[in-house]
């Protein structure tokens, strides 16, 4: 059986995963092993963990999917580009990242030097991979499938039909024409522009009315096929040469919006100057826009296709907000979201592409988890603590170890009843970029006051950004006016308006929360943690937030014990270890 190694390279989220016997064995994001955010270039450390996970090394390889062919869509490129004469500079970027793209095998023996790669190179078009990440190892055997995002191979998004192993692509909306765009577009204008930022525009938008919706229309067009047009007047990455940075380092994109836009929505908001009710009023247009272009597109293609089920990726897939409408709002009755809905995620489409095309995948795996990532054994986290013991000291921490489990999760959560704000390291961590209970801090959603206390304490972020709720599965219902399974924190619901005031650390400014939910099956440590929680305070549900400090997600215990002692964390606990600052005893 093959050795299949997947890859996201030469893009912002660069990742591998490796499939062996069609099976998931591994999947990680090379941010988390540089400490940069959403990493571009050829992800070689995640390579190489997920080669030792596997056994195997490159030679052992025998097929490397990307998720990326420069040979796809070549005559609408040519006939873009003879019949808008976009700038000289635009073009040779363009053909420069075609040539990466094409030299791939290169690059990989130059980032691994002293390895053998004998694999053959398959290049998986953008929107395909995308498309296969959340329908290979979905739980349907037919869906809808659907890509929206920002570019890839000349597309922004793409729909086909998924059934057993096989995905037909029906239809595509082609550059310089994107959702993802338009919503870079708005972010950047309200003043973040750093790559991935679209998150805090959703996060913003409760706070505001829709008072732009006339313009925003004028921005994204929705087209009587259900498909969108964008307002070309109002952006530049079509003509200019705007300025793209990939290689090896935090991806950066130069502004995509033109001065006609400034003087439709009014001037762009700079650094340092305040947030106003108009940004806020922006970014409520903005999302109300992108939902009214998405559902628009999901009527059409439940119209086509007459089937409830849907699978959508794409780096738009990461909107929870109107991921957490599709039941209201479209025709579909099921969905499967992946853990990793943007770029990373293909990876793993990739390789369940090509996986399908040759046969390896006997049943269908179901990805019904997202803890793929390295781990940590016990002899190496007592040795990490003892040879860091005078700097634990020095913040007047004891470290104690607790074989039983049981106990373990009562201290935690009694901790997190008295205000404590927990770092919780265990297990393999998440694929994706949510915390999901393996690289999470936790603190009590029933405080009003615990936004403002991790913010202080540790996160250092914009106040206007909510805490996530982790949820036991079986009790959903009685806290949500919605009722699925969101393993991944994809989905946004509102709560329900009689249990708001006992979880306010949760509950958004809207009344919605972006919940997790928690299967005894496939976290048993975590489910046992909220269990203990729910004994003690009759709330199924932690806040949970990612276990960094302005840095990606830690990933190896060194980084969680550096987080917890430059921070006013009160308790780490580190698989069966546990960390107490004094005057915080768990």
């Amino acid at each position: 059986m093959a050795v299949i190694l997947g890859l996201n390279a030469f893009h912002g989220d660069s990742a591998a995963c490796l499939v062996q016997d069609g099976r998931l064995v591994a999947c990680a994001e090379e941010e988390r092993f540089r400490r940069v955010k959403h990493w571009s270039g050829m992800p070689s450390e995640a390579i190489r963990y997920v080669l030792r996970e596997g056994g195997v090394t490159l030679a052992d390889v025998a097929h490397v999917a990307i998720n990326r062919d420069p040979g796809v869509n070549n005559f609408r490129r040519i006939a873009y580009t003879l019949r808008r004469l976009p700038s000289p500079k635009l073009i040779l970027n363009r053909l420069r990242n075609i040539r990466r793209a094409g030299s791939f095998a290169d690059s990989v023996r130059a980032a691994l030097p002293g390895e053998t790669l004998r694999a053959q190179v398959h290049h998986v078009e953008h929107h395909l991979a995308h498309l296969a990440s959340a329908f290979h190892v979905g739980n349907f055997d037919e869906a809808v499938c659907l890509s929206v995002d920002g570019f890839g191979d000349f597309a922004s998004s793409a729909w086909g039909l998924g059934r057993g192993g096989e995905i037909t692509m029906d239809g595509r909306v082609y550059f310089p024409h994107s959702l993802g765009l338009f919503y870079t577009a708005i972010t950047q204008h309200i003043g973040f522009p750093h790559y991935g930022d679209e998150y805090k525009v959703m996060g913003l938008a409760p706070y505001g009315e829709p008072k732009y919706i006339a313009q925003m229309r004028q921005l994204v067009r929705v087209q009587s096929n259900g498909t969108f047009r964008l307002g070309l007047d109002y952006f530049r990455h079509h003509r200019e040469n705007v300025h793209y940075t990939w290689d090896n380092c935090a991806p950066e994109i130069g502004a995509v919006f033109s001065p006609e836009l400034e003087q439709l929505l009014g001037p762009a908001r700079q650094k340092g100057e305040p947030l106003e009710q108009r940004h806020k009023d922006l970014a409520r247009s903005a999302q109300a826009m992108y939902e009214e272009a998405f559902f628009a597109l999901l009527q059409a293609l439940h119209a086509k296709y007459q089937c409830p089920n849907l699978a959508l990726a794409g780096g738009c897939a990461m909107n929870s907000v109107a991921n957490g409408k599709v039941y209201l709002q479209s025709p579909f009755r099921r969905m499967y979201l992946p853990a990793a809905a943007g770029d990373a995620g293909g990876a793993i489409g990739s390789a369940f592409v090509v996986a399908n095309q040759l046969g390896e995948v006997k049943t269908r795996p179901h990805m019904s988890h997202g803890y793929w990532g390295p781990g940590a054994t016990d002899a190496e986290i007592k040795a990490l603590l003892e040879s860091r013991a005078a700097d634990i000291a020095a913040e007047k921490c004891t470290v104690e170890k607790h074989s039983d489990e049981a106990e373990l999760c009562r201290r935690t959560a009694q901790a997190i009843t008295e205000g404590k704000v927990i770092g919780w390291f265990q297990g393999r961590m998440e694929w994706g970029p949510r915390a999901l209970g393996n690289r999470s801090i936790l603190g009590d959603p029933r405080r009003a006051d615990m936004k403002d206390i991790l913010n202080l304490k540790i996160k250092r972020r914009e106040s206007f950004r909510p805490f996530a709720p982790s949820v036991l599965r079986e009790h959903v219902v009685e806290w949500f006016e919605q009722e699925d399974d969101v393993p991944f924190m994809m989905e946004v619901f509102q709560v329900r308006p009689e249990k708001r005031a006992q979880i306010p650390a949760t509950t958004h400014v809207d009344g919605s929360g972006r919940l997790q939910t928690v299967h005894r099956e496939t976290n048993p440590r975590y489910h046992r943690l909220i269990e203990c929680y729910r004994a003690l305070t009759g709330v199924p549900m932690v806040l949970n937030t990612s276990f960094n400090e302005n840095e990606p997600v830690v990933c190896r215990p060194e980084e969680a014990l550096d987080c917890f002692l430059r921070t006013k964390m009160d308790v780490l606990v580190i698989n069966d270890w546990v960390v107490v600052r004094k005057g915080s005893e768990a």
